[in-house]
C-alpha cells in the first residue's frame, strides 16, 4: 500500500514538472484543473468581494438615512398631533399681519398722513422750520417716504409731538433726532433757561403698502431684469 501510494504521489508530481507557462493547452490534465481552479476561486473572491463592498455601503447609506426619516417622521407626528394648535397660531399670524397692514396708509391716503403729522406739530405749538418729504423708496411689498423735520418750541411740548406722531393710526417712526439748545455768543454750551424754545431735526419715516397694480408692476420688471440679467432676481418673501 505504501508503494502504492508513493508511486501515485509520484505520477501526481511529475505531472505538474518542467510546465510551461507560454504553452498551458500542453499541460497534463492535473495542473490545467489545479490552474483552472485557482483562476475560478480568485474570480469568485474577487466577484463576491465586489458585491459585498457596493452591498456594505448601500446598507451604510440606508442606516443613514433610517436616522434621517425618523428625525421627519417625529417632527411631522409633532405638526401632526398639535395641527388643531398650530391652524389656531396661523390664524392669530395672519390676523396680526392685517392689523399692521391696515396701519398702512394706501397711495390715496399719504396726503392726509402728511397733514395729520404737521397738524400733531401744530397742535403742541410748535413752529415748523422745515416739513420735506423726500424721495420714495419702493420695496418688495411696500414703500417708504422719509421726510425732513425742523421745529422749535418747547422741550415738553416736543416730547409731547414725538408722542403725538408715535400714536397716530399710521405707522410713523422717528429717525436721528437732534435737539439743540441755545449757546452763549462765546460759543461754550449753557442750560436752556425754563421754557426756552428749543429746536430739533428728525426724519420722519412714514409706509405705505403698494397697490396690486403696484406689486405687479414692479414684480413683472424683476423679472424681466432677471432674465436679462440686469438686476435682482424678484424676491419670495414679505418685508
Amino acid at each position: 500500500m505504501n508503494i502504492e501510494l508513493d508511486t501515485l504521489a509520484e505520477q501526481v508530481a511529475s505531472q505538474f514538472r518542467n510546465l510551461d507557462p507560454n504553452k498551458p493547452g500542453q499541460w497534463p490534465l492535473l495542473p490545467k484543473l489545479a490552474a483552472w481552479l485557482a483562476v475560478t476561486a480568485v474570480t469568485v473572491g474577487l466577484g463576491w468581494f465586489a458585491l459585498i463592498s457596493d452591498a456594505s455601503d448601500e446598507l451604510e447609506s440606508a442606516r443613514n438615512r433610517e436616522a434621517t426619516l425618523k428625525n421627519e417622521y417625529q417632527a411631522k407626528l409633532a405638526q401632526a398631533i398639535n395641527l388643531d394648535e398650530l391652524r389656531k397660531q396661523k390664524l392669530q399670524v395672519q390676523e396680526y399681519v392685517t392689523q399692521l397692514e391696515r396701519q398702512l396708509p394706501g397711495k390715496a391716503e399719504m396726503d392726509a398722513l402728511l397733514s395729520d403729522i404737521n397738524q400733531a406739530g401744530l397742535g403742541r405749538g410748535l413752529q415748523f422750520e422745515l416739513f420735506r418729504p423726500g424721495q420714495e423708496i419702493v420695496r418688495d411689498y411696500y414703500a417708504e417716504l422719509p421726510i425732513s423735520l425742523r421745529v422749535t418750541g418747547r422741550y415738553h411740548d416736543i416730547g409731547s409731538f414725538a408722542a403725538d406722531v408715535a400714536n397716530l393710526s399710521r405707522i410713523v417712526t422717528l429717525h436721528n433726532l437732534v435737539i439743540s439748545v441755545p449757546t452763549p455768543g462765546s460759543g461754550q454750551a449753557a442750560q436752556a433757561a425754563p421754557g426756552a424754545p428749543l429746536a430739533m431735526e428728525a426724519v420722519a419715516r412714514t409706509y405705505r403698502y403698494l397697490d396690486p397694480a403696484e406689486v405687479t408692476e414692479r414684480r413683472k420688471a424683476q423679472q424681466a431684469a432677471a432674465r436679462d440679467g440686469k438686476g435682482p432676481k424678484p424676491a419670495g418673501g414679505t418685508p
